[in-house]
């Protein structure tokens, strides 16, 4: 179904279960990330994208203090605007109100509002289904409240709201590239700076296609593993002298006080920074479309690294992330925070559907769930829609 056929549902949905219609139908895509992970808190540099999948939220004001937040996949929840103070929320209210009181505290004029939420974004995939939501609610929100606000700082919102209501410490990645995706282009980030710069991905022309492979492994990011490597991350800088290790240089690495793992997680961040910087010279080559096969090799050195560096690798993640390239594959990897969710492989068009059978295959032999396998075609980034 397209965006506004989807679109045009949610408003009917709407009416029947508020009894009015909305004023709108906002969207923001689910994020994949060509390369670039556990960079983004590190102030160093991603290229993700926003894909087709994406969440909507059909929304109408109220004139109490009242936020009705519904979902078509999801149940209702009932909250007061005066009760919003940044406390932890439970369960998916928490990323659409998280969005609310974040908006309130940056200093709009807020009101109650009843709110409609239908997505698509596979959850505990890794694709930022979380940050769809923030992202949708913020630009509906900003619109209805006559808040301006360029879309990077909308996108700073929405990581507030993760962070503290619904207690998830992400990084900007998923908050960034659901707002300023654009069809056809991944954005090459430079979380030093906060700057966005799109690049094209001619993919067709090369005759290649990225492949999410969702391996019904979901992922769990609010346990603490996140929040740990996080934390290594930052001993490893403060060790090394630099204010993130984005500064960080591998040879730095022999000679520092440093545990084992924690060099570990540094050369993961050290060397996936250098990483991103060559699948950028590649994408930046005036005939990209000759050498973007050259991005396999970065993809499977990416996953090598978060598998045995990071160590936030899962046997159905590596299965996929073998499988992908035993069958025709030019690399593949695991995408996200890890701990389960998706594995993103770089496919040549012929081979597609015997790299969907092998992987097929491969999870039935292990008694596993099939895992979902789509195209991941760069998208619009978050948006009104009707």
């Amino acid at each position: 179904m397209t965006l506004e056929a989807r679109s045009r549902e949610l408003v009917r949905r709407f009416e029947q279960r508020m009894h009015a219609a909305p004023e709108g139908v906002w969207a923001a895509p689910g994020r994949a990330n060509l390369i670039g992970e556990h960079t983004d808190y590190n102030g160093g540099f991603a290229l993700p994208f926003g894909i087709e999948q994406s969440a909507l939220v059909a929304v109408r004001r109220r004139e109490d203090g009242t936020l009705r937040l519904a979902s078509v996949q999801s149940g209702e929840v009932e909250l007061s605007l005066a009760g919003l103070t940044g406390a932890r929320i439970a369960g998916w209210a928490a990323y659409v109100a998280g969005s609310a009181w974040s908006l309130k505290a940056a200093g709009a004029h807020p009101g109650g509002f009843d709110l409609l939420l239908d997505s698509d974004v596979p959850i505990g995939a890794g694709l930022s289904s979380s940050a769809a939501v923030e992202c949708a609610t913020l630009v509906a929100l900003a619109e209805l409240w006559r808040f301006s606000a360029a879309p990077i700082e909308l996108a700073r919102l929405a990581q507030r709201a993760e962070n503290q209501v619904a207690g998830v410490p992400c990084g900007l990645m998923d908050q960034l590239a659901s707002m300023c995706a654009q069809p056809a282009r991944v954005l090459y980030v430079d979380f030093q700076s906060t700057t966005v710069a799109p690049l094209e991905l001619p993919l067709a022309a090369a005759g290649l296609e990225l492949l999410v492979v969702d391996t019904r492994a979901p992922h769990q990011l609010a346990d603490g593993a996140y929040a740990e490597r996080r934390r290594a991350c930052q001993e490893a800088a403060r060790v090394l002298g630099v204010p993130t290790l984005r500064g960080a240089q591998l040879e730095a690495l022999a000679g520092a006080a440093l545990s084992p793992e924690g060099r570990r997680r540094a050369r993961h961040v050290i060397s996936e920074n250098a990483r991103v910087l060559a699948a950028v010279e590649l994408l930046r080559d005036a005939a990209p479309a000759t050498r973007l096969e050259r991005l396999g090799r970065l993809l499977s050195a990416s996953h090598a690294s978060l598998r045995d560096d990071f160590e936030v690798s899962v046997p159905h993640l590596d299965v996929a992330q073998s499988t992908a390239e035993q069958a025709g594959a030019l690399g593949a990897r695991l995408m996200g925070g890890g701990f389960g969710g998706s594995v993103l492989a770089l496919v040549p068009s012929v081979a597609r559907a015997a790299v969907e059978s092998s992987l097929r295959a491969a999870f039935h032999e292990r008694g596993w769930s099939e895992p979902g396998v789509f195209s991941a075609r760069p998208a619009a980034g978050a948006r009104r829609v009707l």
